[in-house]
Order: C-alpha cells, then sequence, then structure tokens
C-alpha cells in the first residue's frame, strides 16, 4: 500500500472482502464541508444484527435488527457518531462516550483514548478506531486513532494517533482489519489518503456499493457546513 497515494474510496473497498469497521474523514473538494462517513460489517449472526439511526440532536445510535438475536450487546450496541460542543465525534464502540466525557471535563481526545485499549474478542482483539473533528472560525482540524493489540494474545496495547489539517478534496480512511482472514489481520500503517466529493449521493453510494455484499450491514455519511455547522445526514441500513 503506497501511504502517499490518494485512493478513491472504491480502489480500496471493492476487492477487500472484509475491512470490518471504517471511518473516513475529509474536506470536500469544494472546500465547503467535512465529510464523514462510517460504516459497519459482520461476519456472525450478532455482527450483523444491526441498524444506524439517527437522533434529533446529530447522533446516531446502533441498535439491534431483530433484539432476540442479540448476544453481546456490549460490542454491537453503541453511538458511532455525536456532537460535543464545537466537536464531532466518530468512533468503532462505546469509546465515544468515553471521549464525550472527557471533552466535557476539558481534557482531550488522547486523554480519554489513554483509558481504553482494544476489545475483549480475542482472537481477534479488534482495534478500536477513532476521530474527532474540531470546528472553529469557519474550517476544522481532525485527528485519527487505533488502539490495537501489540501481539496474538493481546497483552499490550499499542496506541497511534494521527493528526490532520483539512486539504480541499482529501480526506482519511482508517478501518480495523487489512482484509478477511483467520486470525483476522488487524490494521496497519497510517490511515489511507482518500478523495473526497463536494456531492452527497455520490459519497454514500460509491462507498456503500464498494462494500462486498454478504458482509455490508450498515453505513452513514454526514456533510457539515463549515459557515453554518448544518449538518446532512445519509444512512443506507442492508436490514430494513
Amino acid at each position: 500500500m503506497d501511504v502517499y497515494k490518494t485512493y478513491q474510496p472504491s480502489e480500496l473497498l471493492q476487492d477487500n472482502p472484509y475491512p470490518g469497521r471504517g471511518i473516513m474523514v475529509g474536506k470536500s473538494k469544494c472546500g465547503r464541508f467535512a465529510m464523514i462517513a462510517y460504516f459497519i460489517m459482520g461476519r456472525s449472526d450478532n455482527s450483523r444484527n444491526r441498524i444506524f439511526e439517527e437522533k434529533e440532536n446529530g447522533e446516531v445510535i446502533i441498535y439491534p435488527f431483530d433484539a432476540s438475536k442479540v448476544q453481546n450487546p456490549s460490542l454491537i450496541i453503541y453511538s458511532p457518531i455525536k456532537k460535543c460542543g464545537n466537536s464531532v465525534i466518530v468512533t468503532n464502540g462505546n469509546q465515544t462516550d468515553t471521549i464525550e466525557e472527557f471533552l466535557k471535563e476539558g481534557k482531550s481526545f488522547e486523554d480519554a483514548l489513554d483509558t481504553r485499549e482494544f476489545e475483549p474478542d480475542g482472537p481477534a482483539w479488534t482495534p478500536r478506531i477513532s476521530s474527532i473533528l474540531n470546528f472553529a472560525d469557519g474550517d476544522f482540524t481532525y485527528k485519527m486513532s487505533i488502539l490495537k493489540s501489540g501481539d496474538l494474545k493481546g497483552s499490550q496495547c499499542f496506541r497511534y494517533t494521527y493528526s490532520y489539517s483539512p486539504i480541499a478534496g482529501l480526506g482519511h480512511f482508517i478501518h480495523t482489519y487489512n482484509t478477511d482472514g483467520d486470525p483476522i489481520p488487524t490494521f496497519t500503517g497510517e490511515p489511507r489518503r482518500i478523495e473526497v466529493t463536494c456531492v452527497m449521493d455520490t459519497w454514500t453510494n460509491e462507498i456503500w456499493n464498494s462494500l462486498n455484499e454478504a458482509n455490508k450491514v450498515s453505513l452513514c455519511t454526514m456533510k457539515i457546513d463549515l459557515e453554518t455547522l448544518e449538518t446532512e445526514t445519509r444512512i443506507i441500513n442492508k436490514n430494513n
């Protein structure tokens, strides 16, 4: 993987059967919007039994599609997207709430994630991936983080944080797994550079249509106007 190449999201997704859960953040090509995408995939019935719903305050919640089939709610039910003051938090787990709590106490994104580690689902040890967008003066900055196991036993946690000043038309993509496998291989390297459009439906459809048909579950995309901070959201659930 060339870390300096900028890819179309479809180039990174269409031939990958299982990137797992993924976060994309960047600035639209026109320079007017912050663009966000979060998707989930699943190989087990428990992981596939999910849908996204948006609340009035812009928070996105993951719910079980069929509550009777839930096996481990702590790992599949959480808020992947939340607003907190002038920030938007995007994560693949309940660390969303940890970050929110720390921000409200005047602490940092990194402070919050220092208290967390990868998910306790060995032997996969699913990484916790997180992002935060901070808005000010008609623009924004963003960070991405991954907390992942340092070995196959889950005996230590490695923490990586990446900070970005946005460039129009450019974003970054981080996901939990490199691809499918047994054991499933954890994401490696830096977040991938991706192209970011201004058109919400183009952004949404390209990502959704590029995800593996058998394993994709749900997608949420969000466009945030940098002048007004008004948001536009799209949600697609395979389970309707």
